[in-house]
Parts: C-alpha cells; structure tokens; sequence
C-alpha cells in the first residue's frame, strides 16, 4: 500500500480564508525543570469534542498561556472523559468546531494551515459512499461571507502510525521521565514506519508528529475519480521498522 502526504494546491486558484478559532483548548507548558521543553504541539485538533458541559471550561478558553506541568496535567484529566479514548492529550490541543468568519472560494477539500482539513459535506458524503475510512467531521461555527456559504466541515482525524528514526528503536526513543515530551528533531527524510500502523484507516494523522496528515492509495484514488479540487498528494516514503506498540 502506498501513502501520501496532504497538501494545499495552491495552482488550484482558490481564495478561502477562514479567520476561526476554537473555542477550547489545552494551555501550552512553562519550560520543563528536566529537560526545558516548553509550549505546546500543533496538529492535535478534536472539533468534535464539546467541552460546553465541563464546569471548568473557561480554564480552557485561552489556550495561548502557559502554565505549569502540574497545573496541564490537572485541566488534561478533566478533558479526557470527553474526549475519544484514541486521542493524544498534549499541550495545545484544541476542542470544538472553529468559530469565527470565512471568506473567498472553496475547494472540494480545504487547507487553512498544514495541520488542519476541511472537507465540503457533499464531497466527504461521496468519498465515505466509496468506502472510504477515517473520515469523520463537524460543521464549523462560521459565519461566511456573500451568498451560497460551503458546508465545510472540520475533519477529526485519528492517530496512527509513527516516523522512523534511524538508527534509534523505538523503545529507546528519548523521553523526558517528567514532562513525557518526545526529544528529537523531525527526521529527514520522511519515511513512514508501517509496522507501527497494522490496519490504519484511509485519512489520519502520524501518532508522533499529528501535523502530517497521509492518505491511503485508496483515498487518493477516489479524490482524482471524483475530480475533488482543493489539495495534492506526495507520496510518502514508507518501510517497515522495528515492532513497536502504537496506543
């Protein structure tokens, strides 16, 4: 099976913009006493998650801050009964649809950054008609301008799959014993470890850096019989690493 990385298509002339946000999200972390690590990660986006019920919800509604591991560590517990038991908890993830207003010309499938898919309600009807796995989303809170708004939704994509790190196995990957962050640089080049993925679904996002999000061949495949315009495809190297258990 080959993997393909999803990227904006710029050639393709479209001018959406969406200045939205969502309404929740987990605070980023002040530098690690361990091992310095600081902020928060980007890609772990869950706008399904409806945090409206959670008594300390405002505690979430400014997830630029910082604050300390212990006090992360508290709001994450809170969080995780509404969240899917597959989702990573880590600093700067976001919950809820995103709220605010868009604008320009929309694509069947759409990019507002690197890390974040939209994809029209018709378009993800066909391709989920065609058999397609992994595609789940909800409508965003925006207010669009001119006539005929694009019922975009946001997808919500799975965990799987992990980078290979040459020459480092994966359980000897070095992680902070305090903090839990993950030290290393992005390896280059890219290759996907698919011993690490068993039976993953046709749309996710790599467990280790949730920014990248692959597609199967199936999905490409539909996306060009169903002429879908909005992103492009590069392959993505793939291998099989060492065994290692993905949760």
């Amino acid at each position: 099976m080959k993997f393909y990385v999803i990227e904006e298509d710029r050639a393709a002339g479209f001018t959406g913009n969406l200045r939205a946000v969502p309404p929740w999200g987990l605070p980023g972390v002040t530098p690690c006493d361990a091992c310095g690590a600081a902020g928060g990660w980007a890609g772990l986006q869950y706008p399904c998650v409806d945090l409206s019920d959670l008594q300390e919800r405002k505690a979430l509604e400014n997830p630029g801050r910082q604050v300390s591991f212990e006090e992360f560590s508290r709001l994450r517990e809170l969080v995780r009964p509404f969240a899917p038991d597959w989702a990573r908890l880590e600093p700067g993830a976001d919950f809820g649809p995103p709220t605010g207003t868009g604008s320009g010309t929309f694509g069947d499938l759409f990019m507002q950054n690197p890390w974040s898919l939209y994809i029209r309600r018709e378009a993800l009807e066909r391709l989920q008609d065609a058999g397609i796995q992994g595609l789940s989303g909800c409508p965003l809170n925006v207010r669009f301008r001119g006539k005929n708004p694009p019922a975009l939704l946001a997808m919500q994509l799975e965990l799987h799959g992990r980078l290979l790190i040459d020459r480092v196995p994966p359980g000897d990957r070095p992680v902070c014993p305090t903090c839990g962050m993950l030290r290393h640089e992005l390896p280059h080049p890219l290759i996907l470890d698919v011993h690490s993925m068993p039976a993953p679904p046709d749309l996710f996002r790599t467990y280790d850096w949730p920014t990248f999000i692959v597609a199967t061949e199936r999905m490409v495949d539909s996306v060009k019989q169903f002429a879908l315009r909005g992103i492009r495809f590069s392959e993505l190297a793939a291998r099989q690493g060492p065994s290692v258990s993905v949760t």
